[in-house]
């Protein structure tokens, strides 16, 4: 076999509908639905050789430097689905890993990373086994989904859902599927502002905080209600109502902070800018009228989501009042993937 060399990207994505417990091999305890981000992603390069051997060997580059802890993580990722991965024995992989957005810039990486590594490796299956068709998305979603829970919703553009639901059809704990056909033109241009609060890592990472929902006297409470706001959500997505986007996703964003704060032991990820900042999108939302809310991830960062039509007056106002409240005045202009990368 000659050397050859595969590549691909993968975006980030931010869910509306929170993710937060797992059980089993990576399988979630509540349904979620994300935005698909299209300027946050992960591009990744293989370089492939043979070798005179039956294994596989990997090395691993981020940002062109080694890095050795993730190298660890996609070590372990194939030794545990190795029956998926029968075709990479005796190749040799040289692995380059690349962000469009600052490590450790509170953007979880881990989705937009492992899916794309995870095309990468579908790409050399192909290329193996002689095969041109193209590679199957759902089965992509699986395995990222094997590699960290949220890569199963980075694989389609605009809106995602993971997670069995009862009104769609194809909906699926082991995979994510799109919802491109059900999301009104309202949310196909909504903008994600990132207000970066923090460049830390967090003090609790989000492995542990899925184990702490492991008998948390609010786990079936919180997996109810999620379970509730995605068939609610389903709705508003289709008949475009923002007003109700805005409540779920911002009731959403809170709940998740409230299970880490309640929590055995208690932590908490949101920091005092980070409050700051909420109460004054609240505030201009009531003086302004502006359709502008926000959400989080397990972290302190502020994700502020509004239609396009908004983006003048909002970005004026993140760069007059917000903007102080950020980590070396650091914000990330974002909004929804409209076509795959």
């Amino acid at each position: 076999m000659e050397e050859f060399k595969v590549s691909a990207k993968s975006p980030s994505n931010i869910a509306i509908v929170k993710y937060w417990g797992k059980h089993g091999n990576q399988l979630p305890n509540n349904p979620s639905i994300s935005f698909t981000l299209s300027r946050c992603f992960t591009e990744t390069s293989i370089s492939v050789k043979h070798n005179d051997g039956e294994n596989c060997h990997i090395s691993f580059l981020f940002d062109s430097k080694e890095s050795p802890k993730f190298q660890d993580k996609i070590d372990k990722y194939l030794v545990d689905n190795q029956q998926y991965f029968e075709f990479l024995k005796g190749l040799d992989l040289k692995i380059d890993s690349y962000n469009s957005f600052p490590h450790s810039s509170g953007i979880a990486s881990s989705a937009s990373s492992m899916s794309a590594l995870v095309l990468c490796l579908l790409k050399i299956e192909k290329i193996v086994n002689h095969d041109v068709t193209p590679v199957d998305l759902q089965k992509a979603s699986f395995l990222s989904r094997l590699a960290s829970g949220s890569a199963a919703r980075s694989l389609y553009p605009v809106m995602t859902l993971w997670g069995a639901t009862p009104s769609v059809s194809t909906s699926s704990d082991e995979y994510a599927v799109p919802l491109t056909d059900m999301v009104a033109p309202v949310f196909q241009s909504y903008h994600d502002s990132i207000m970066i609060v923090s460049n830390k890592e967090k003090s609790v990472s989000s492995r542990v905080g899925h184990s702490l929902m492991n008998g948390h006297p609010l786990a079936e409470q919180r997996y109810a209600t999620a379970r509730q706001h995605t068939e609610q959500l389903l709705k508003v997505l289709q008949n475009g109502d923002v007003k109700e986007f805005m409540k779920i996703a911002e009731a959403e964003a809170l709940q998740l902070h409230e299970m880490m704060a309640t929590s055995n032991p208690p932590y908490h990820l949101m920091e005092d800018n980070t409050l700051k900042i909420i109460e004054l999108v609240k505030k201009f939302r009531h003086d302004s009228g502006t359709p502008l809310c926000f959400t989080l991830d397990a972290g302190p960062n502020v994700h502020l989501l509004y239609p396009d039509a908004c983006e003048p007056e909002v970005k004026q106002f993140i760069k007059e009042e917000l903007l102080q409240y950020c980590h070396e005045y650091k914000w990330i202009d974002d909004k929804v993937l409209i076509n795959n990368l």
